[in-house]
């Protein structure tokens, strides 16, 4: 496979962006090699600068659930970039953006748009330390809910893939409010909310964790969150970044049958575009400003093309009542693929998947937190990593990501998949 003028862009780039990307995880630091440079993408597939072809497991960290370039979406936004790129003022389709996103996600009375999944969970602290009067909030190891400095505290994602567990720049007092549990762990929540009465405004988490692999909640996990939320006074804030829309309609909420307090949503509300919103229950909720003292604003938020991009996205899975299946169906039988061979191969693994969301774990024990996900063989996941690329096959660059499965895969590409893992395996072993 050539890749040489990726290659000359990556050395071009680090001239002049830092590493050469502008996120962390692209520059294949964690799983060596030169990162590659993308051209173009539609459905199913990712073309390089080389022209080489993928089919693409990342599907810009999971908005693409219809596939890349879907047509309606590039319709309306070529539609409606004539009338303007942003206009710093209100717009009716910001209206109908909010009352598309409450009639499919359970328990969002307002939703207010802002400009990233990073700024809407930063967004959804503040406003849960300003209803609550409380300043503490409790995150969950290998959860990564943007970075913001008050989440950077033993976060996922590419904090994780970096091994960077205290980052420069945040400082004490920031971290010291940041209290941390491990994922699946009840007992050791209770045992922190305890020793911090009263003190705690918020429990924030990825319902099910897609930063540090796709990690899922226990049977009981999130319900004993809900019940000592309810008992304590502190809000349950679900980060639904990557699993909004894409588990279910409503999201995890829907798809789990827990109701949080509030929820956060990313670049999936834009169709891919830099995007993300944050709401909840009223009562909540009108304690942001213009209706109350919690400060939050932004220029760009609720940007005309960001907005018709996630509406026409978010109406299309609203009226396709067959397509969470047919991903489910898709999934399942890509990973009944992925366990034959990996079965046949005979060395340790996991794979843990919900939905259309899936991870591979080279692991002798079960993957339920950001420990057990460190445990792993991560030095075989780089290796199975450039095998599969060679193969045309474009996995996360990470051992410490989901993959996300798009419906514009078809049952030739999954088969694909499965026999690019079976060489893979046997090249690497």
């Amino acid at each position: 496979m050539i890749q040489a003028k990726s290659e000359q862009l990556f050395s071009r780039a680090q001239q002049s962006i830092p590493g050469g990307v502008n996120s962390p995880v692209r520059a294949f630091k964690s799983v060596g090699g030169t990162p590659l440079f993308m051209q173009r993408a539609e459905g199913a597939y990712m073309y390089d600068a080389d022209g080489n072809r993928y089919i693409d497991y990342i599907n810009s960290w999971g908005p693409m659930i219809l596939g890349h370039a879907y047509a309606p979406v590039v319709k309306a936004i070529q539609d409606k970039v004539a009338d303007s790129t942003s206009f710093g003022a209100p717009t009716e389709l910001e209206i109908e953006m909010a009352e598309l996103i409450k009639s499919m996600a359970p328990n969002v009375d307002l939703i207010r748009m802002v400009n990233s999944g990073t700024e809407a969970c930063m967004s959804a602290i503040r406003l849960a330390r300003g209803y609550t009067g409380r300043n503490k909030f409790i995150k969950f190891e290998g959860c990564y809910h943007g970075h913001a400095d008050c989440f950077l505290v033993k976060a996922g994602s590419g904090v994780a893939t970096f091994n960077i567990q205290q980052v420069p720049g945040v400082t004490a007092g920031v971290a010291s409010d940041t209290l941390t549990c491990a994922y699946n762990d009840l007992d050791a929540v209770k045992a922190l909310v305890a020793a911090h009465k009263d003190e705690i405004a918020a429990i924030i988490i990825e319902p099910v964790a897609g930063n540090m692999g796709c990690i899922l909640p226990e049977p009981g996990f999130l319900e004993g969150l809900r019940t000592l939320c309810d008992a304590e006074g502190m809000l349950l804030i679900f980060d639904e970044v990557m699993t909004g829309f894409r588990l279910a309609p409503g999201g995890a909420q829907q798809r789990l049958h827990i109701d949080a307090d509030l929820v956060t949503y990313g670049k999936v509300i834009g169709a891919g575009m830099p995007v993300g919103a944050f709401g909840g229950r009223k009562e909540i909720m009108q304690h942001i400003a213009p209706l109350g003292n919690v400060y939050q604003a932004g220029t760009l938020s609720g940007n005309p093309l960001a907005m018709i991009a996630g509406y026409t996205l978010l109406k299309e899975l609203k009226e396709q009542p067959g397509l969470y299946a047919a991903l489910d169906e898709k999934t399942a039988y890509l990973r009944q693929g992925l366990d034959t061979v990996l079965q046949q191969w005979g060395q340790p693994y996991v794979i843990n998947s919900l939905g259309s969301m899936l991870s591979i774990h080279f692991s002798e024990q079960p993957v339920n937190d950001f420990a057990s996900a460190a445990a792993a063989n991560n030095g075989r996941f780089n290796k199975f990593f450039h095998a599969m690329l060679c193969r045309g096959v474009y996995l996360p660059p990470s051992a410490f990501e989901t993959w996300f499965i798009s419906n514009a895969l078809s049952t030739a590409d999954l088969d694909h998949t499965i026999k690019a893992v079976a060489e893979s395996l046997a090249e690497i072993s």
